[in-house]
């Protein structure tokens, strides 16, 4: 018996030294995943949210209102200058267009030209309005004829004061042909084209003071009634300012000797082109050198694509006030950095990192230069907006400008606030707040 205690105490004692170690092993890997987890802590930056940095870049721009809607004011004036630019060129454009779909562009004027060996005016056959008619793919032809002979509101007015106005005679087909129309009173027809009748271009009305039909007017020793006033005409504006007589009326009353002066043609629009090179052999085929054929709507084509040249140094001009716009915001946000160095030494000492800094500093001019670029796209969409009302424009404002514009502004905020981020992450935490 008194053997087989010793073997059970050092059994016992074994055991313990056993737990011991395995106890001790046990705190200390408690200790190292505590200094692991404490150096884990210490490393690992406090994260901001979307919504976080929101709100701290926001907060800058709620506690200063005025100094932010001066400096917002800068860029939106730029870019309400663009945009304004653009949209005004862009309506003007627009309405041009319109014109031009409506009139059409598959017209051509024949006129007589000058002579290739004499250098005089020639005249265009009699028979050259039938002879293009004739020509495939022409679908209609009015004609017009020069009349020597005055237009006068009345007798007692001196024969040398025309105001302008041309007297023609003309074919019943014109105003079809032209695709023009009456303001008021009717066209002249096979009746009363035989007649001392005339119809008057608005211009032509207004200089001779003509306000409706049913008035009368002295032409070559005559009075002639006025049976209508035409609207204005865009692609024949010389027929503005005519008084228009018919072609049987010319010749009997007045002397007409029947050559043509102008005569306008319409044609399909794939074969304006091929009309074009056949209609000078075919009106004059002697000398067909002698013929001169114009598109009237290349004008307002011309005009519709140059419309927005001299826009270019408007939008230069809001280039520029954008750029000043932007170096007020980078002043601003420098003065910021100043003023809230105490914020940002508070921030650095509890954790936060310079690139949380940088970030907060971006977002807050980015939030500014964003709000000027909204407002500027409101008053340039707005002053479009009235300048197409009072001139009967259609309202025209680009996709493009807007979205670049706003583009602009959010690139122009990123350069302003960068410097001021980069210096206020910058600030020790130590003497930004030994300075406040």
């Amino acid at each position: 018996m008194s053997r087989a205690r010793p073997r059970q105490g050092a059994r016992t004692a074994g055991t313990e030294t056993r737990a011991a170690r395995r106890e001790t092993r046990a705190a200390r890997a408690g200790t190292r995943a505590a200094r692991t987890g404490a150096r884990a802590r210490r490393l690992k930056p406090p994260r901001l949210s979307p919504r976080d940095v929101l709100h701290v870049g926001s907060a800058g721009l709620r506690s200063r209102p005025m100094r932010v809607f001066l400096s917002a004011l800068g860029i939106a004036i730029g870019i309400a200058t663009m945009i304004a630019v653009v949209g005004i060129s862009s309506s003007s454009q627009a309405k041009l267009l319109r014109e031009l779909d409506k009139l059409g562009t598959d017209m051509l004027v024949v006129k007589p030209g000058e002579g290739m060996f004499t250098g005089q005016d020639t005249k265009l056959p009699k028979d050259a309005p039938g002879m293009i008619s004739r020509i495939a793919g022409v679908e209609s032809v009015g004609t017009t004829g020069d009349v020597p002979e005055s237009v006068r509101r009345s007798e007692n007015i001196p024969k040398g004061e025309t105001g302008g106005i041309v007297l023609k005679a003309a074919k019943d087909d014109l105003l079809g042909t032209l695709r023009a129309r009456t303001a008021s009173g009717t066209w002249l027809n096979a009746a009363t084209g035989r007649y001392p009748s005339v119809v008057l271009g608005d211009v032509s009305a207004r200089r001779l003071g003509i306000t409706e039909p049913g008035q009368q007017v002295f032409i070559g020793g005559r009075y002639f009634t006025v049976t209508g006033i035409l609207e204005p005409v865009p692609l024949a504006p010389e027929i503005e300012r005519s008084a228009l007589i018919g072609w049987d009326a010319a010749e009997q009353l007045l002397g007409f000797g029947g050559h043509p002066t102008a005569v306008y043609e319409r044609s399909a629009d794939d074969r304006v082109a091929a009309v074009r090179a056949l209609i000078p052999r075919t009106a004059n085929p002697q000398t067909p050198s002698a013929v001169q054929v114009t598109d009237p709507s290349a004008a307002l084509k011309a005009k519709a694509a140059t419309e927005g040249a001299f826009s270019t140094l408007l939008l230069g001009l809001g280039g520029i006030a954008l750029l000043v716009g932007g170096v007020g915001v980078a002043n601003t946000m420098i003065i910021s950095v100043l003023e809230r160095r105490h914020e940002i030494g508070l921030r650095r000492s509890l954790g936060g990192t310079k690139g949380q800094i940088r970030i907060q500093f971006v977002t807050e001019s980015l939030l500014l230069s964003g709000l000027g670029g909204l407002a500027g796209i409101a008053l340039g969409g707005a002053a479009t907006a009235v300048y197409a009302r009072a001139g009967d424009l259609p309202w025209v404002v680009p996709l493009w400008a807007v979205t670049g514009g706003f583009a602009a502004t959010l690139a122009i905020g990123t350069l302003a606030g960068l410097y001021p981020a980069v210096r206020a992450a910058r600030l020790s935490p130590t003497l930004a707040l030994a300075a406040a």
